[in-house]
């Protein structure tokens, strides 16, 4: 197979794999464990702090919804952004975003080994942290009908046991629990509701951006499913109630069941519930999600830094050879050289924990508020456009432009908190050590790009006349 074939992915993902990747890709191991420390340092007001994010990431969700779906051949979303702002909108984005999954991978291999640890001791957590990587690496280069299957069982076990926990700690709250009365007093004792000020709340916007992320990952899947416009538009619409049920509602949960300043809440308050709760068992089967949601974040991480590296190479702002794919429709090239980053980030976390990889995740911890920034900046300019150039689209942002506007300007403030922040300055710094990088890395491409302004091609778009159909 020639370099021209080889460019075109697959379509394997059905819609239920699209919609459950979609589900889970919300459900992070960041809401199981880094939570507790929102909790501590908010209080119950942890709750509008998510709330707040949760939004956030929903309208940055809609808007790539809007483009992706007006654009479903695309092979990532880098693409949409490429056409809204030019050639350096494209690239920078593609190369942030593949930074940060690619190091992600590691640290989600990581924290993946050190809990198979907890029940393998003989086992050194970076053999385990290799042999995990190793696995999810096979996974993805099997195919990608074999990436959304493993994919959709992982969100199914999430999904499943956010909802467990719910009803659990509804009947608790509610008073259908034995022994227990209708109660919310945990919201208002112990300091009241925001403890330490309203401040709190929106300095705890910033660690819960980072949980969230991972509703875009839609719009990737866009070019290997076999509805993508459908699955899209799905998904995308469902985003509202997946962040309202699984992230406030959780939190809320939490918050109610437990003081904020109790002892386990720091560590992992939904094992702190469970136990609470008194249900047997509660460390095993929240170590077992925790891992789960580990494993999922690594599949996915694989996957989508694969895809977004395809995108550049076919773009030209990769080599070429990252469009190969194998007889399965897997970009092999792709995907194994992202995981000769994550192996070398492993060995950086056992070797140079304080030093190498401490850089590592921090100059990537912000790069996707980068990538957030500009998704909005790109819908803002694309949108006028979209509508002369295609009589409907499937999925419209709400509000437009002003919802859009308070997008950026909440990022900007985001990055601003961040900067006053003296735990959060040198993430910032370093992920923007990072973005210079990256445009520096453009400034050198851009000698050898055409001057023609991107746009959307006639075939682009009988594309998508097929698609209506």
């Amino acid at each position: 197979m020639n370099m021209a074939q080889n460019a075109q992915l697959q379509k394997q993902l059905k819609t239920r794999h699209v919609t459950m990747i979609t589900i889970g890709g919300v459900i992070g191991a960041g809401i199981f464990v880094g939570s507790g420390a929102v909790i501590h340092s908010t209080g119950p007001a942890a709750v509008i702090s998510y709330l707040i994010a949760g939004i956030l990431a929903m309208f940055v969700a809609r808007m790539l919804g809007e483009l992706a779906t007006a654009n479903p051949h695309a092979s990532s979303f880098s693409e949409h952004v490429r056409l809204a702002l030019g050639n350096w909108g494209g690239f920078t984005v593609g190369w942030l975003y593949w930074y940060f999954w690619v190091i992600a991978v590691a640290a989600e291999a990581v924290g993946a080994a050190g809990i198979l640890h907890y029940w393998f001791p003989s086992i050194p957590v970076w053999a385990m942290s290799l042999g995990l990587l190793i696995l999810m690496t096979l996974t993805n280069i099997f195919s990608v009908k074999s990436f959304g299957e493993v994919e959709f069982w992982f969100a199914s076990i999430k999904v499943t046991a956010i909802i467990l926990f719910l009803i659990l700690g509804m009947a608790y709250i509610l008073g259908v629990w034995p022994d227990k009365m209708l109660s919310f007093e945990n919201l208002t004792t112990h300091g009241g509701f925001a403890p330490h000020g309203i401040a709190s709340i929106f300095q705890g916007i910033v660690p819960v951006m980072f949980a969230v992320i991972g509703t875009e990952i839609v719009t990737i899947t866009a070019a290997e499913s076999v509805n993508p416009k459908e699955a899209i538009a799905k998904a995308i619409k469902s985003v509202i109630w997946r962040i309202m049920l699984f992230y406030v509602g959780s939190i809320f949960i939490i918050v109610c069941v437990l003081p904020w300043n109790h002892a386990g809440i720091i560590g992992s308050p939904y094992v702190s519930v469970i136990n609470f709760l008194g249900i047997p068992g509660a460390d095993q089967i929240m170590n077992f999600v925790v891992l789960t949601a580990l494993l999922s974040c690594l599949n996915s991480g694989l996957y989508i830094s694969s895809r977004m590296l395809f995108g550049l190479a076919n773009k030209g702002d990769a080599p070429r050879m990252f469009v190969s794919l194998n007889r399965n429709g897997a970009p092999v090239k792709a995907i194994l050289f992202g995981t000769v980053f994550g192996y070398l980030a492993i060995i950086a976390a056992y070797y140079s924990p304080e030093l190498v990889f401490k850089f590592l995740i921090n100059s990537s911890g912000t790069v996707v508020l980068f990538v957030y920034l500009l998704v909005a900046i790109a819908q803002l300019r694309m949108r006028a456009r979209l509508e002369k150039e295609q009589s409907e689209l499937q999925v419209r942002m709400w509000a437009y432009p002003y919802l859009t506007y308070f997008t950026i300007l909440s990022i900007l403030a985001i990055l601003v908190l961040m900067a006053t922040n003296s735990e959060m300055v040198s993430q910032l710094i370093m992920s923007l050590v990072s973005l210079v990088i990256v445009l520096i890395m453009y400034g050198i491409r851009r000698s050898r790009y055409s001057e023609v302004k991107p746009t959307i091609s006639n075939e682009v778009l009988e594309k998508n006349r097929e698609l209506d159909l």
